[in-house]
C-alpha cells in the first residue's frame, strides 16, 4: 500500500483492522474466495466497464441491480450502449467497434425482450446473415416467425435503428401480415431472390408516441431505457414541490435538511439491524441511499412498501464518503409516476432481486386515495315525492321505472 502512495500510518490501520475482523469473521476459505471475486469484478470494472456491463447483462438475473441499474451505471462511466435490434442484434448482449480504439459499445441482445423465444430469435439470427432484413414483411417470410414474436420485437422497439419504423409503424406493418404467404407471392419472390408484397398499401401517417410514452414502453418490454428517466419527466412539478434531485441530496453538507425522491429500486431490513430499513430510490441524477428508522417504519409502513416511488424529507448524514439520508417523513408518489407519458396503467418499475418488498405497485394505494367528491346518486325523480292515487297528471312526475336489480349470489 506504501509503494501505491498510501500513508503508512492509513496503511498499518488498515491491516489492524482487517486482523482483527479476521478473528470473529468468515473462515479464510471462504473470505479469500469472495476477496478474489471482488477484486477481480472491481479490476475488470475499472479498466473494462464495457466489459463487465456486458457480462452482467447476460448473467441476469442476479444480485441487487436490475438490468436498467447496470447499463445507467455503465453510460455514467462512458459506455455507449446501442438497443435492440433485429439486424444487429444476437440472443445475449455484444460488443460492438467504436470510435475510440480501447472502448467498445454494447449491444443489447434479443433476450432483454420481454417474451420473446429463443429458438424465434435464433432464426431471425440464422436467416439474416444470408442478407439483412430490409422490412417487417421481409422478415416475417424469411424466418418465419410468429406474429407473435414480431409485436414483442416491436414493443421492444427493434426495428427503429435498421429499418427506420418506431413502435406504432412496426405494429401497424405486422397488423398487414399474413400467418403464411400466398403461393403465387412465394413463387415470385423464389424467383426475384427479394421479398414480393402481397398488397401495397398507401402511406399513413400515425400519431408518434411522446417521449414520455416511449420510456414507458421501454421499461415495460425491455426492462430498460436509453432515453430519459422517467423521473426527469417529472422535475418541474418536484421542483415546485421543492424536492431536490438525488444528486443534490447526497452532496448537502451534514446535518442539512431536505427533501428527495425517486423511484425505489431495493428496500432492505437485515436481521441484525434491529427492525432498521434501508433503502435505494434513484432519479435521473442518480441514487440516494436512504435509512428508516423501525418507529418511521411502523408510521409509514404501508408507503414504504408498496409505493414505487417515494419522496422522502429528512435529515442528511455524513461520514466521511458515506452519505445517508435519514427519513423523518415519507410520501406515495406512485400516482405522479403513473403519469408519466400521458397513460392509464402502471409504470413496471425496475426493481432489483434484493428488494425484500416487490409485491406493490407503481400506481396509487386504493386505500390511501381521497374520498370521491360525488356522493352516490340516488335514481328516482325528485318531483315525485309522494305517489299520486289514480293517474298521475303531468309526466314529469311519475315515478322512474329502473330494471329489477340481478343478485348473483
Amino acid at each position: 500500500m506504501i509503494a501505491n502512495g498510501y500513508d503508512r500510518d492509513f496503511a498499518e490501520r488498515t491491516f489492524s483492522q482487517i486482523e482483527g475482523f479476521g478473528s470473529y469473521g468468515f473462515p479464510e476459505s471462504y473470505a479469500a474466495s469472495f476477496a478474489l471475486l471482488a477484486y477481480a469484478s472491481s479490476w475488470l470494472k475499472c479498466h473494462h466497464p464495457d466489459v463487465f456491463c456486458a457480462a452482467l447483462l447476460n448473467a441476469q438475473p442476479m444480485g441487487f441491480c436490475a438490468p436498467a441499474q447496470i447499463v445507467r451505471d455503465a453510460k455514467e462511466h462512458g459506455v455507449e450502449v446501442h438497443p435492440v435490434c433485429v439486424n444487429a442484434s444476437r440472443w445475449d448482449c455484444t460488443l460492438e467497434m467504436t470510435g475510440c480504439e480501447d472502448r467498445f459499445a454494447v449491444r443489447l441482445g434479443m433476450r432483454m425482450v420481454k417474451g420473446l423465444a429463443n429458438a424465434d430469435a435464433a432464426a431471425i439470427i440464422a436467416t439474416r446473415g444470408e442478407a439483412p432484413f430490409i422490412s417487417v414483411d421481409d422478415l416475417s417470410r424469411r424466418a418465419s416467425v410468429p406474429a407473435a414474436s414480431l409485436v414483442q420485437l416491436a414493443d421492444a422497439d427493434a426495428f427503429r435503428e435498421s429499418l427506420g419504423l418506431p413502435r406504432r409503424d412496426a405494429l401497424w406493418a405486422i397488423r398487414a401480415l399474413r400467418d403464411t404467404p400466398l403461393p403465387l407471392f412465394a413463387a415470385a419472390a423464389r424467383r426475384e431472390a427479394a421479398t414480393v408484397p402481397e398488397i401495397r398499401e398507401p402511406a399513413v401517417a400515425l400519431r408518434p408516441m411522446t417521449a414520455g410514452a416511449e420510456v414507458v414502453e421501454d421499461y415495460g418490454h425491455v426492462g430498460l431505457t436509453l432515453r430519459h428517466h422517467p423521473v426527469s419527466f417529472l422535475r418541474g412539478d418536484l421542483a415546485r414541490r421543492r424536492i431536490v434531485p438525488c444528486a443534490e441530496a447526497m452532496a448537502a453538507r451534514d446535518g442539512r435538511w431536505c427533501e428527495a425522491a425517486g423511484i425505489v429500486l431495493v428496500r432492505q431490513m437485515p436481521g441484525s439491524a434491529k427492525g432498521v430499513m434501508f433503502i435505494t430510490i434513484e432519479d435521473e441524477t442518480g441514487i440516494a441511499n436512504v435509512v428508516v428508522w423501525p418507529k418511521v417504519f411502523e408510521q409509514n409502513r404501508r408507503t414504504i412498501l408498496s409505493a414505487g416511488m417515494i419522496g422522502i424529507r429528512g435529515r442528511i448524514q455524513r461520514e466521511g464518503d458515506v452519505v445517508h439520508l435519514v427519513a423523518h417523513q415519507l410520501a406515495d408518489l406512485s400516482a405522479a409516476l403513473a403519469s408519466v407519458g400521458e397513460r392509464n396503467g402502471e409504470f413496471s418499475v425496475p426493481h432489483g432481486r434484493g428488494d425484500e418488498a416487490r409485491h406493490g405497485g407503481s400506481g396509487p394505494d386504493p386505500r390511501e386515495l381521497p374520498p370521491r367528491g360525488m356522493r352516490a346518486r340516488n335514481f328516482y325523480d325528485p318531483l315525485c315525492r309522494t305517489r299520486h292515487k289514480g293517474s298521475y297528471p303531468e309526466s314529469e312526475t311519475m315515478p322512474i321505472k329502473l330494471p329489477k336489480p340481478r343478485d348473483f349470489r
